[in-house]
């Protein structure tokens, strides 16, 4: 369906700043925000495949300066491709993916809605039929044969922050900057659709001498102070205060905030089962993982006798919660969100936990601090007698995992078992974790742990690591195959 050549001159227009054609206009904004790796399905769309290496050769000869790392990669199906991408923009910030109009783009939806459910910022670029043969309603194959060739994206737009469909040339420039710039900012999927009449049409190209504005407007100076002046009267005079980190502060990007918080405050911290590897567990503070009744004892003695629990990132679901078993009060509860802060029973919308979580620090003076549990992987005596009789408990598994994994590794827990488990695990620093607790789909974590590996590859010489079952590495096995030939060497 997509097929692109690229001359000489049109490469030198992008970089001399007169016109650029639509997809290199794509690329070179998806660079600017760091993203490096384009990720596609075999079979699926053509439009680079073919001429990728003549692509990387004018790219390379012209020294653009956002382009010169970018690689394509493709991936055997379009549903493995989806949790590939989610890997990726895990460990690396943001990632992008290319299907095809109907039959990929709907392979790849339920991995696209787990981003979408689990705040995973993806760029989905779809290649549709050409704005002619959608006028004409044209009986093409991968439609309904209905003529409606808007069905698919509307399936999408309830799993995306954002929808470009570049229909005009005239908008496709802007209509590109705002979806990736939404991706980054609300950190969710957006959707471009990109039909193949457009695909070699001139855009302004000036405007890609300049990166896209990936900053939230600060919030209003003086309700930002009111709150944080609330905030610090109920920590100062707290008894017993504690740091509860989630979700959500990894995926807005305020663990620079939160760890300066934990180091200048002393106070217990922990994190829940999608907050795990959002704070460094070498720390001395640190206390493990909170899950309500899925807690060990200590560690849901010291969260729930606490008077004060900054929690920072919230998401409340039935898995991060153990099954809504949280006996935390809201009254002792101040929540930092990405686009709200509440306290106790006072919400200020419109006021984000970054600069919140800045001017907290920055203000705070000493506090009341009651030391809590500390986390470690020792093996309990009668759990070491076990694993003598070749009887694996998993008492006795996952804080030998802990005492065998290595600084700046990254782990992939499939839903299940693995899931579970890794809360009893001490990470050392710099451990990037990677599960899907919300969304749940089986079969993601091996598809996560190649887009983990190849963003490892562009990162540093890191470890990825997969702790997966059996039911849910046959539905993704295949990809073993494609791991084998991009030379990628995880340990399963």
């Amino acid at each position: 369906m997509w097929r692109s050549t690229f001359s000489e001159d049109s490469m030198k227009w992008v970089y001399v700043g007169f016109m650029a054609c639509l997809e290199t206009t794509i690329w070179l904004v998806s660079a600017m925000v760091d993203c490096h790796l384009i990720l596609t399905a075999t079979g699926s769309s053509r439009l680079y495949s073919q001429d990728r290496a003549q692509l990387g050769r004018q790219l390379q000869r012209a020294q653009c300066r956002y382009f010169k790392d970018l690689f394509f990669s493709t991936i055997s199906t379009n549903h493995i491709l989806g949790y590939a991408a989610d890997g990726y923009a895990r460990v690396k910030g943001i990632s992008a993916i290319v299907t095809t109009f109907g039959v990929g783009e709907l392979s790849a939806i339920n991995a696209i809605a787990g981003g979408y459910s689990e705040y995973v910022p993806i760029v989905h670029i779809v290649g549709t039929p050409s704005t002619v043969s959608q006028r004409d309603g044209m009986l093409l194959h991968h439609t309904l044969g209905n003529g409606n060739f808007q069905v698919f994206a509307d399936m999408s737009r309830n799993i995306s922050c954002a929808m470009a469909m570049l229909n005009d040339p005239n908008e496709a420039a802007t209509l590109i900057d705002h979806a990736i710039r939404e991706c980054w900012v609300q950190s969710r999927p957006v959707y471009i659709a990109l039909p193949t009449d457009i695909v070699q049409k001139k855009v302004e190209g000036e405007r890609l001498k300049t990166k896209i504005d990936l900053h939230h407007p600060p919030n209003e100076a003086e309700k930002e102070d009111y709150v944080v002046q609330v905030i610090l009267k109920y920590l100062h005079q707290a008894k017993n205060p504690i740091i509860l980190v989630d979700a959500c502060a990894q995926r807005h990007r305020v663990l620079d905030e939160v760890h300066k918080l934990i180091e200048k405050s002393g106070l217990p911290t922990f994190v829940t089962p999608m907050g795990k590897g959002a704070v460094n567990e070498t720390l001395p503070t640190y206390g493990g993982v909170y899950a309500g009744n899925g807690s060990n004892e200590g560690v849901k003695e010291r969260v729930e006798s606490s008077d004060l629990v900054l929690s920072i990132g919230a998401i409340k679901s039935d898995f991060n919660t153990a099954g809504f078993t949280y006996r935390v009060s809201q009254l002792s509860t101040i929540d930092f969100h990405s686009n709200y802060i509440r306290v106790k029973y006072s919400e200020y919308p419109g006021v984000r936990m970054q600069g919140v979580l800045q001017k907290v620090v920055a203000r705070m003076e000493k506090l009341n601090v009651q030391p809590g549990p500390q986390a470690d992987n020792k093996i309990a005596k009668e759990d070491q007698e076990l694993s003598k009789d070749l009887v694996i408990s998993h008492a006795w598994l996952w804080p030998r995992v802990g005492q065998w994994l290595q600084p700046n590794d990254i782990v992939v827990t499939e839903t299940g078992t693995a899931n579970f488990g890794i809360w009893e695990t001490k990470f050392p620093a710099g451990v990037t974790a990677l599960s899907q607790v919300l969304w749940g789909s089986i079969g993601y974590a091996l598809g996560a742990c190649q887009g983990a590996a190849l963003a490892a590859n562009e990162t540093g010489n890191r470890r990825t690591i997969l702790l997966i079952g059996d039911g849910s590495f046959e539905l993704t096995a295949q990809e073993l195959s494609t791991m084998i030939r991009q030379q990628l060497k995880p340990i399963m």
